[in-house]
């Protein structure tokens, strides 16, 4: 199991949550978010080679996922979250050992399903 989480620009939050539900994630959390960030770029595009970001505004999604369905989902994202522009955000694959449903105690990856 994995758990893919993203901070993506708020505007393309819709477009990214279609996307999800296209390819079968219809269960993730998400919450809007507020950071401080400093991107470096080629010196052609800017003076000094930095540009400040913090004022995007951001959504964080939070999502686990069976490991047949890493690369769909994460497909899903890169493509519906990109502007092409800076600031787009990331996207961050981690594993997860376990996972329990509270109300019944099961556990496993059919606790996804």
């Amino acid at each position: 199991m994995k758990k893919v989480e993203t901070i993506i620009r708020k505007s393309k939050f819709s477009e990214v949550k279609k996307a999800l539900h296209e390819v079968g994630v219809d269960f993730f959390s998400y919450w809007d978010v507020s950071g401080v960030g400093v991107e470096k770029v080629d010196n052609d595009i800017l003076n000094n080679g930095t540009v400040t970001i913090s004022d995007i505004e951001r959504c964080f999604l939070s999502i686990i996922v069976n490991d047949d369905f890493e690369e769909v989902t994460i497909k899903a994202i890169l493509e519906s979250a990109s502007s092409g522009e800076i600031g787009d955000g990331i996207l961050i694959v981690s594993s997860i050992d376990e996972v329990y449903r509270i109300r019944t105690g099961d556990k496993g990856s059919n606790v996804l399903r």
